[in-house]
């Protein structure tokens, strides 16, 4: 699925193109799945914080078996299970990829619970474990709770002991938000988000905020933030970067956390490896559970892109070439 304009899905194309080999450091890699995430749909349109070079092949998370390994590459041989991401270049049958930015993947993990799992759970574990430093017994918060990063959040929230308040916009997502460990839930649509929360939680409020919204919901919870709290600024799905009264960190003594998992990797990559390492250990004993709700032919890619921007996505959906 190749890119040749930015600004619309329906300017998207399928159509063969040449494949190299493998430069220096680098792998090809045949896809056996990929995965549909909201910055792929904001790159296209581009509107992401940085912009690829026209023609691309969209998508930036996938699965498959490595089919040939540039020189310098000593953890990766051909053969290999393995799950791995870029900026783009994941939407075809094969993808060339940083070696760096793969992993071989356990047996117990199948590829497509490997395709759905790098970013999402990639980036919630990020958040709450290197961020936030969630401790057992707080009360997390989850905006979009039904969404790829959202349900991740609450699934490990609820593994590490948190109390989770699941936040979404139909009973069918809020239902899958408890499905996997939300204890409490809140239909923005239906109800009083702040109000909702003070019934929940009373003056104390929460610990952690989980944000990947944005938008008039970003204030309306912040300001039910608890006392040396910790908000974490995840993405703004609803289009809107909020503004937020700096009085009100002060006054609750509160820290607004961002959340850049890509910079993270680029930036820390041993300990990003390690989180990767230690998620796939998780996910092979079944702690997690990547929620794969629906499978796309690449053929359908520009369909399976409009159901992420139309938030009808539970879980993850994925595509196969």
């Amino acid at each position: 699925m190749v890119c040749h304009k930015l600004g619309s899905l329906a300017d998207l194309a399928v159509q063969e193109i040449e494949v190299g080999a493998p430069a220096e450091g680098e792998v090809v890699v045949n896809v056996a799945a990929a995965a549909v995430n909201f910055p792929d749909l904001l790159i296209v349109k581009g509107l992401y914080q940085a912009r690829p070079e026209l023609p691309f092949v969209v998508g930036s998370e996938m699965a498959g078996i490595v089919a040939q390994v540039g020189a310098g590459v000593t953890h990766l041989q051909v053969g290999d299970r393995v799950a791995g991401y870029g900026r783009v270049g994941a939407f075809g049958s094969i993808m060339t990829l940083l070696a760096k930015n793969v992993l071989p993947i356990p047996e117990a993990v199948s590829l497509e619970q490997a395709a759905a799992y790098t970013i999402a759970y990639g980036t919630s574990y990020h958040a709450l474990v290197d961020r936030a430093r969630i401790k057992e017994g707080e009360r997390v918060l989850v905006l979009g709770a039904a969404g790829g990063v959202g349900l991740a959040a609450v699934e490990i929230a609820n593994m590490m002991g948190a109390e989770v308040t699941a936040c979404a916009s139909t009973a069918e997502k809020l239902a899958l938000a408890t499905e996997y460990g939300a204890t409490h839930t809140i239909n923005y649509q239906e109800q009083n988000l702040s109000d909702r929360i003070k019934e929940i939680h009373g003056r104390r409020g929460v610990d952690v905020i989980y944000d990947p919204v944005g938008g008039d919901f970003s204030e309306q919870v912040f300001r039910r933030l608890g006392f040396g709290g910790r908000h974490l600024v995840v993405g703004f799905a609803a289009g809107a970067i909020p503004k937020l009264p700096f009085n009100l960190p002060l006054l609750k003594s509160a820290s607004l956390m961002g959340v850049f998992w890509g910079a993270f990797c680029e930036q820390f990559p041993e300990q990003a490896r390690n989180n990767h390492v230690h998620i796939l250990k998780l996910i092979g004993e079944g702690k997690l559970n990547p929620k794969i709700s629906k499978v796309f032919p690449l053929e359908k890619g520009i369909e399976a892109m409009q159901w992420v921007a139309d938030r009808k996505v539970l879980g993850k959906i994925l595509i196969r070439s």
